[in-house]
């Protein structure tokens, strides 16, 4: 219990994680209310047809924040340190605390996985408000399967970008890859066009939790959040492995 309360202390104490929290806490509920706006054009012209996906695309797409969140809590640790703390890496110091690195790792990822979930209930929070501020009586009604399963698929991205970061020792690469894919455009959508095994990718799989993608149904949610799961956990133990035989001073 130590550990993970000096993981949550050095996750607060980065200033890159307020950054964090303001994406994933506002930007869903931005994406809602523009969304909100144009589908209540659509609802006064009389040709709206997705108002049950609005609010959910903001949560689709505004995971973010906890992409930042699961980088930084890896790539802080590799940081050189200021030359009065003897110049090396945190990481060095904090495998000196908690000798174990399987239960440093496993303090680590619980300190990412309560704050995920905190970020992702606080994001719904804003996002039902700006769909209901904007919407009134039109406003979809929200489903509790629904948004757990949003719940789960934040949780579950924060923990893959964890375990890449772990593997790459680098923030940059699985940062950059990862916010494009979720924001810009993803990967798995033109090559489901190509092959169905990209829907076992696992943000086509775990995004099915709580709405349909663009590409249409293919998992039901709770398959999807299977598949998704299972990413994760075989993510998490390649990561600890890798990390329980490097070198942390290569």
């Amino acid at each position: 219990m130590r550990a993970f309360n000096a993981e949550l202390s050095k996750l607060f104490s980065l200033p890159g994680i307020w950054l964090a929290f303001l994406i994933g806490a506002f930007a869903p509920a931005v994406i809602a209310a523009l969304d909100s706006i144009a589908e209540k054009g659509e609802i006064i012209a009389g040709v709206s047809t997705r108002l049950s996906e609005v609010g959910y695309i903001g949560l689709g797409l505004g995971v973010q924040g906890v992409i930042i969140l699961g980088v930084l809590a890896v790539s802080s640790e590799y940081l050189t340190e200021s030359s009065e703390s003897g110049g090396g890496q945190q990481i060095t110091t904090s495998l000196t605390v908690v000798p174990s690195r399987l239960h440093f790792l496993l303090a680590k990822v619980g300190a990412v996985t309560v704050i995920s979930i905190l970020l992702c209930i606080v994001a719904m929070m804003t996002t039902v408000s700006a769909t209901h501020l904007i919407l009134g009586e039109y406003a979809p009604a929200f489903e509790w399967s629904r948004l757990i399963g949003a719940v789960c698929y934040w949780t579950f991205t924060a923990i893959l970008a964890f375990g890449i970061t772990v593997l790459t020792k680098n923030g940059i690469i699985p940062l950059a890859v990862l916010m494009i894919n979720s924001s810009v455009v993803s990967f798995s959508i033109p090559l489901s066009r190509v092959t169905k095994l990209a829907f076992y990718l696992p943000d086509m799989a775990g995004i099915e939790m709580f709405m349909t993608p663009f590409t249409g149904e293919f998992h039901t949610p709770f398959t999807g959040g299977l598949v998704m799961f299972a990413w994760v956990v075989v993510l998490f133990i390649v990561a600890a492995i890798v990390f329980h035989r490097r070198d942390i001073a290569s």
